[in-house]
Protein backbone atom coordinates (compact mmCIF):
# COMPACT_ATOMS: atom_id res chain seq x y z
CA UNK A 1 0.00 0.00 0.00
CA UNK A 2 2.95 2.34 0.66
CA UNK A 3 3.94 2.03 -3.15
CA UNK A 4 0.59 1.86 -4.31
CA UNK A 5 -1.50 4.41 -2.03
CA UNK A 6 -5.24 4.62 -3.49
CA UNK A 7 -4.05 3.87 -7.21
CA UNK A 8 -3.46 0.47 -7.26
CA UNK A 9 -3.63 -2.95 -5.47
CA UNK A 10 -1.12 -5.30 -3.70
CA UNK A 11 -1.96 -9.32 -4.34
CA UNK A 12 0.23 -11.84 -1.75
CA UNK A 13 0.79 -15.03 -2.67
CA UNK A 14 3.44 -17.65 -0.90
CA UNK A 15 5.67 -20.21 -2.52
CA UNK A 16 5.71 -24.27 -1.34
CA UNK A 17 6.96 -27.04 -2.62
CA UNK A 18 3.85 -27.97 -3.95
CA UNK A 19 2.92 -24.63 -5.35
CA UNK A 20 2.76 -24.92 -9.66
CA UNK A 21 2.21 -22.59 -12.56
CA UNK A 22 -0.92 -23.80 -12.56
CA UNK A 23 -1.68 -22.01 -9.75
CA UNK A 24 0.85 -18.93 -10.00
CA UNK A 25 0.03 -18.05 -13.75
CA UNK A 26 -2.86 -20.07 -15.57
CA UNK A 27 -4.31 -23.75 -15.59
CA UNK A 28 -7.44 -25.94 -16.21
CA UNK A 29 -9.50 -25.77 -12.86
CA UNK A 30 -12.55 -27.74 -12.20
CA UNK A 31 -16.17 -26.47 -12.82
CA UNK A 32 -19.94 -27.28 -14.10
CA UNK A 33 -20.68 -26.61 -17.13
CA UNK A 34 -23.40 -25.05 -18.87
CA UNK A 35 -25.45 -28.43 -18.97
CA UNK A 36 -24.51 -28.99 -14.99
CA UNK A 37 -21.92 -31.51 -15.93
CA UNK A 38 -18.43 -31.28 -14.27
CA UNK A 39 -15.54 -30.08 -16.75
CA UNK A 40 -12.48 -28.15 -16.86
CA UNK A 41 -11.83 -24.63 -17.57
CA UNK A 42 -8.55 -22.23 -18.20
CA UNK A 43 -8.54 -20.02 -15.28
CA UNK A 44 -5.83 -17.23 -14.27
CA UNK A 45 -3.65 -17.43 -11.22
CA UNK A 46 -2.85 -14.50 -9.47
CA UNK A 47 0.00 -13.34 -12.05
CA UNK A 48 -2.29 -12.91 -15.11
CA UNK A 49 -4.63 -11.40 -12.76
CA UNK A 50 -3.05 -8.55 -11.44
CA UNK A 51 -1.59 -8.17 -14.78
CA UNK A 52 -4.81 -7.55 -16.64
CA UNK A 53 -5.45 -4.86 -14.23
CA UNK A 54 -2.29 -2.89 -14.59
CA UNK A 55 -2.65 -2.83 -18.47
CA UNK A 56 -6.17 -1.60 -17.64
CA UNK A 57 -5.27 1.19 -15.67
CA UNK A 58 -1.73 2.53 -16.70
CA UNK A 59 -1.17 4.90 -14.37
CA UNK A 60 -2.12 2.63 -11.00
CA UNK A 61 0.76 0.48 -9.47
CA UNK A 62 -0.01 -3.29 -9.03
CA UNK A 63 2.53 -5.28 -6.61
CA UNK A 64 2.79 -8.93 -6.34
CA UNK A 65 4.17 -9.56 -3.25
CA UNK A 66 5.61 -13.66 -3.22
CA UNK A 67 6.46 -14.96 0.11
CA UNK A 68 9.06 -17.42 0.48
CA UNK A 69 10.17 -17.05 -3.19
CA UNK A 70 12.63 -19.66 -2.50
CA UNK A 71 10.44 -22.54 -1.31
CA UNK A 72 9.04 -23.00 -4.50
CA UNK A 73 10.45 -24.41 -7.22
CA UNK A 74 10.86 -21.45 -8.94
CA UNK A 75 11.92 -22.19 -12.88
CA UNK A 76 8.82 -24.37 -13.03
CA UNK A 77 6.37 -21.92 -11.23
CA UNK A 78 7.69 -19.16 -13.49
CA UNK A 79 7.75 -20.80 -16.82
CA UNK A 80 7.00 -17.83 -19.61
CA UNK A 81 7.91 -15.60 -16.66
CA UNK A 82 11.32 -15.78 -16.94
CA UNK A 83 11.34 -14.12 -20.48
CA UNK A 84 8.68 -11.79 -19.42
CA UNK A 85 10.55 -10.36 -16.58
CA UNK A 86 13.59 -9.79 -18.96
CA UNK A 87 11.27 -8.27 -21.83
CA UNK A 88 9.05 -6.31 -20.94
CA UNK A 89 7.95 -5.07 -23.92
CA UNK A 90 7.29 -8.33 -25.59
CA UNK A 91 4.38 -10.54 -26.15
CA UNK A 92 4.31 -14.63 -26.42
CA UNK A 93 1.81 -17.25 -26.16
CA UNK A 94 1.03 -18.94 -22.52
CA UNK A 95 1.18 -22.34 -22.12
CA UNK A 96 -2.74 -23.22 -21.58
CA UNK A 97 -4.35 -20.06 -23.35
CA UNK A 98 -2.33 -19.90 -26.78
CA UNK A 99 -4.98 -18.42 -28.68
CA UNK A 100 -3.77 -15.04 -27.48
CA UNK A 101 -0.47 -12.97 -26.59
CA UNK A 102 0.64 -12.19 -23.15
CA UNK A 103 2.85 -9.42 -21.70
CA UNK A 104 3.77 -8.21 -18.35
CA UNK A 105 2.89 -4.31 -17.73
CA UNK A 106 6.09 -2.42 -16.20
CA UNK A 107 3.69 -1.27 -13.82
CA UNK A 108 3.22 -4.05 -12.00
CA UNK A 109 6.21 -4.71 -9.91
CA UNK A 110 7.01 -8.15 -8.93
CA UNK A 111 9.10 -8.41 -4.93
CA UNK A 112 9.95 -12.28 -3.28
CA UNK A 113 10.55 -12.28 -0.11
CA UNK A 114 12.98 -15.12 1.17
CA UNK A 115 15.15 -16.22 4.60
CA UNK A 116 18.89 -16.99 3.58
CA UNK A 117 18.98 -19.36 6.50
CA UNK A 118 16.71 -21.37 4.59
CA UNK A 119 18.57 -23.99 2.54
CA UNK A 120 16.67 -24.23 -0.44
CA UNK A 121 18.31 -20.69 -1.14
CA UNK A 122 20.19 -23.17 -3.19
CA UNK A 123 17.49 -23.08 -5.68
CA UNK A 124 18.02 -19.59 -6.63
CA UNK A 125 20.10 -20.01 -9.79
CA UNK A 126 21.79 -17.06 -12.08
CA UNK A 127 18.99 -16.56 -14.47
CA UNK A 128 16.50 -15.54 -11.56
CA UNK A 129 19.28 -13.79 -9.79
CA UNK A 130 20.19 -11.45 -12.86
CA UNK A 131 16.55 -10.44 -13.44
CA UNK A 132 15.62 -9.32 -9.87
CA UNK A 133 17.60 -6.43 -7.45
CA UNK A 134 18.72 -8.16 -4.38
CA UNK A 135 18.50 -5.95 -0.68
CA UNK A 136 19.58 -7.61 2.51
CA UNK A 137 18.25 -7.10 5.82
CA UNK A 138 20.22 -8.42 8.31
CA UNK A 139 19.72 -7.85 12.21
CA UNK A 140 23.09 -6.23 12.57
CA UNK A 141 23.05 -3.73 9.35
CA UNK A 142 20.29 -0.68 9.01
CA UNK A 143 17.39 -0.50 8.89
CA UNK A 144 16.93 -3.87 10.77
CA UNK A 145 19.51 -2.94 13.17
CA UNK A 146 17.92 -0.21 15.30
CA UNK A 147 15.01 -1.61 14.55
CA UNK A 148 13.76 -2.74 18.15
CA UNK A 149 15.41 -0.30 19.95
CA UNK A 150 13.72 2.63 17.67
CA UNK A 151 10.53 0.75 18.34
CA UNK A 152 11.08 -0.07 22.14
CA UNK A 153 12.08 3.71 22.69
CA UNK A 154 9.09 4.98 21.12
CA UNK A 155 6.35 2.39 22.31
CA UNK A 156 7.84 0.52 25.35
CA UNK A 157 10.89 2.84 26.78
CA UNK A 158 10.79 0.56 29.94
CA UNK A 159 12.01 -2.37 28.07
CA UNK A 160 14.69 -0.71 25.87
CA UNK A 161 17.30 -3.37 27.68
CA UNK A 162 15.69 -5.55 25.70
CA UNK A 163 17.46 -4.68 22.50
CA UNK A 164 20.75 -5.21 24.40
CA UNK A 165 19.81 -8.23 25.40
CA UNK A 166 18.83 -9.32 21.76
CA UNK A 167 22.35 -7.55 19.90
CA UNK A 168 23.71 -9.82 23.13
CA UNK A 169 22.41 -12.83 21.80
CA UNK A 170 23.58 -12.40 17.90
CA UNK A 171 26.88 -11.48 19.18
CA UNK A 172 27.14 -14.78 20.51
CA UNK A 173 25.49 -16.40 17.41
CA UNK A 174 28.02 -14.53 15.02
CA UNK A 175 25.70 -15.87 12.27
CA UNK A 176 23.88 -12.89 10.46
CA UNK A 177 22.01 -15.53 8.60
CA UNK A 178 20.39 -17.03 11.82
CA UNK A 179 20.54 -14.12 13.88
CA UNK A 180 17.35 -13.51 16.21
CA UNK A 181 15.34 -10.64 14.93
CA UNK A 182 13.24 -7.87 15.76
CA UNK A 183 9.79 -9.35 14.43
CA UNK A 184 9.20 -11.47 17.69
CA UNK A 185 8.85 -8.66 20.09
CA UNK A 186 7.11 -5.67 18.04
CA UNK A 187 3.75 -6.40 19.76
CA UNK A 188 1.60 -3.18 21.65
CA UNK A 189 0.77 -5.76 24.59
CA UNK A 190 4.78 -6.22 25.37
CA UNK A 191 5.30 -6.81 29.34
CA UNK A 192 7.60 -8.46 31.08
CA UNK A 193 5.95 -12.10 31.14
CA UNK A 194 5.13 -11.57 27.27
CA UNK A 195 8.76 -10.75 26.96
CA UNK A 196 9.92 -14.22 29.12
CA UNK A 197 7.09 -16.02 27.03
CA UNK A 198 8.56 -15.40 23.77
CA UNK A 199 12.12 -15.80 25.04
CA UNK A 200 11.75 -19.50 26.72
CA UNK A 201 8.83 -20.70 24.03
CA UNK A 202 10.60 -18.94 20.43
CA UNK A 203 13.64 -18.03 21.22
CA UNK A 204 15.41 -20.40 23.55
CA UNK A 205 13.96 -23.60 21.10
CA UNK A 206 15.80 -21.73 18.40
CA UNK A 207 18.80 -21.27 20.37
CA UNK A 208 18.51 -25.06 21.27
CA UNK A 209 18.36 -26.27 17.78
CA UNK A 210 21.60 -24.05 16.41
CA UNK A 211 23.45 -25.71 19.10
CA UNK A 212 21.96 -28.65 19.38
CA UNK A 213 25.26 -30.59 19.65
CA UNK A 214 26.43 -27.46 22.34
CA UNK A 215 23.86 -27.56 24.80
CA UNK A 216 26.51 -25.81 26.90
CA UNK A 217 26.63 -22.92 25.10
CA UNK A 218 22.55 -22.86 24.03
CA UNK A 219 22.49 -22.49 28.50
CA UNK A 220 24.42 -18.99 27.88
CA UNK A 221 21.22 -17.42 26.28
CA UNK A 222 18.95 -17.81 29.51
CA UNK A 223 17.25 -14.24 29.22
CA UNK A 224 18.30 -13.39 32.67
CA UNK A 225 22.09 -13.82 31.89
CA UNK A 226 21.90 -11.30 28.42
CA UNK A 227 19.90 -9.03 30.37
CA UNK A 228 22.14 -8.78 33.79
CA UNK A 229 25.42 -8.47 30.95
CA UNK A 230 23.17 -5.08 28.97
CA UNK A 231 22.68 -3.52 32.71
CA UNK A 232 25.16 -0.78 33.34
CA UNK A 233 27.87 -1.35 36.42
CA UNK A 234 26.86 0.50 39.20
CA UNK A 235 29.65 3.39 40.30
CA UNK A 236 30.85 2.74 43.49
CA UNK A 237 32.98 5.46 43.93
CA UNK A 238 31.59 7.87 46.83
CA UNK A 239 32.36 11.00 46.86
CA UNK A 240 35.10 12.26 49.34
CA UNK A 241 35.19 15.55 51.68
CA UNK A 242 38.29 16.68 53.98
Amino acid sequence: DYYTSSNGEVEIVQFHPSYTYEDFIEGFRPELLPNGQPGFSIQDGPLKTLAAKAHSNSEGKYILLIDEINRGNIAKVFGELYFLLEYRDEKIKLQYSREALFSLPKNLWIIGTMNTADRSIALLDSALRRRFYFIPFFPDKEPIKSLLRRWLKANKPEHEWLADAVDNANERLGDRHNAIGPSYFLDLDLDDNWIETIWEHAIIPYIEEYFYDQQDVAKEFALESLKLNTEPEEDDATDQSD
